[in-house]
């Protein structure tokens, strides 16, 4: 009996072991059930689709059948999805229509959903507004002690999209006090600057591409938002392929698997051949051994290994500038690209070498002398960018002893950089078997 009651033991667990490689099934929470039965009443057909906690992507969607390629994973009729016509047909688009200048679709979507959240339980579209994320890991959440650790190019990005924002909302401003009739209390304590951020956040890391008509109360900028309650559950894969569109004869938004899925496994879609810092600036989240990944050289570590005294270096920079090839200089997981190596090559030559300036553009080898020192400034780089990562880290393991309330967001950076840190020491030691060959 005891042998017995052990190999049930071992089977239980294993059970249990596989239930978490799975992931852990939450369609029995209420907030997914309202969803569900919301989303019904709109002419969702259910799927084999359930919300599951996953261990190392979180929150998203797992089959419970097996799929094939060419298997519809998800059908969601157009009367689920959230666009500028939602708000249209909403109060709001009285509002909207009248206002001059028009306000953009982006601004329209925003506006919908700081007001049907501030709504609450009078709002139609609670129970999708229950299951979105009530803060995000956008750059334009990041405090500036997390923002300071990312690679520069992106902290630059994270910068610059901190200020779209900040823009946007200025802008928007008037248009929310017009709003005052449709609400009790002062739209500025409503429609302020961390509901704004909440709302772009949403749009920004969950619509759809969904391309609409031009209409005269909408400025001109692209009209292709759309979001998408439950689909939007799909976490992203770079490993993946699926096909997506709005089928206009079912009038509903499908997504079909290129690819097969075991039963309870994760179903992924894939939002682009993005690389992480992408990933990062765009939707707040990194991937693991993303084959799309790269790590970017500045032009300012670039001049770093050349001498100042160079009196062609301007020149150079000036020729590299005008044939763009100051930017996307990068490390990936097959060494450096081919980009940087040219970049490199042509900052190499000799004022003799220096007339054969566009043979070095198009990939010719000048001399034996130019490649070598070329691959040894490449490999130098290479090592400085691996102490520099190394050295953010470090800060990193810092301060979260220091700063418990960062913590989500400085483990974020932290899978950046160890993200980067793989793909630097890959470089190195392809750097160090080509400078071995030459």
């Amino acid at each position: 009996m005891k042998k017995s009651r052990g190999r049930t033991a071992r089977k239980r667990r294993r059970k249990h072991l596989q239930s978490f490689k799975d992931g852990v099934n939450c369609s029995h929470k209420p907030e997914y059930i309202k969803l569900k039965k919301w989303l019904k009443d709109r002419g969702f057909e259910d799927s084999n689709l359930r919300p599951a906690q996953f261990w190392d992507t979180g929150r998203g969607l797992m089959t419970t059948k097996a799929l094939k390629a060419e298997d519809l994973i998800i059908s969601l009729h157009e009367k689920c999805l959230l666009t500028t016509g939602t708000v249209l047909n909403s109060c709001l688009g009285d509002y909207i229509m009248k206002w001059k200048p028009p306000v953009s679709p982006l601004i329209a979507l925003c506006t919908f959903l700081i007001s049907e959240k501030h709504a609450g339980d009078k709002s139609p579209w609670k129970p999708y507004l229950d299951v979105l994320p009530k803060t995000y890991t956008c750059p334009v959440c990041l405090e500036h002690d997390v923002i300071n650790l990312l690679p520069e190019p992106l902290r630059k990005k994270a910068q610059e999209q901190r200020t779209t924002v900040q823009d946007l909302y200025m802008s928007a401003r008037a248009f929310f006090s017009s709003l005052q009739p449709l609400f009790g209390e002062k739209t500025g304590t409503i429609f302020n600057y961390s509901s704004l951020e909440w709302a772009w956040c949403t749009i920004n890391t969950r619509t759809i591409y969904m391309k609409h008509s031009q209409r005269e109360c909408f400025s001109l900028e692209p009209d292709v938002y759309a979001l998408a309650p439950y689909l939007d559950l799909l976490n992203h894969s770079p490993n993946v392929q699926v096909k997506a569109a709005f089928n206009e004869q079912t009038r509903r938004y499908e997504i079909w698997a290129n690819s097969q899925y075991k039963k309870y496994e994760e179903v992924f879609i894939c939002y682009g051949p993005h690389d992480n810092q992408r990933l990062l600036l765009e939707y707040g989240f990194v991937a693991k051994d993303n084959p799309h990944s790269s790590v970017y050289v500045s032009s300012d570590v670039l001049l770093k290994y050349f001498p100042l005294l160079d009196k062609q270096r301007n020149a150079k920079l000036s020729i590299l500038k005008d044939h763009e090839f100051l930017e996307n200089l990068t490390f990936g997981w097959d060494g450096p690209s081919w980009r940087l190596l040219t970049a490199l090559k042509l900052l190499s030559l000799e004022v003799h070498e220096f007339t054969c300036w566009r043979r070095t553009l198009l990939g010719d080898v000048i001399s034996a002398r130019n490649e070598q020192q070329a691959l040894s400034i490449t490999a130098k780089i290479c090592h400085f960018l691996i102490e520099e990562t190394q050295h953010v880290l470090l800060q990193i393991s810092q301060l979260k002893r220091n700063k418990e309330n960062l913590i989500k967001h400085l483990a974020l950076v932290e899978t950046l950089r160890l993200e980067d840190l793989k793909i630097l020491q890959k470089s190195a030691a392809i750097l160090c078997n080509l400078n071995m060959a030459t």
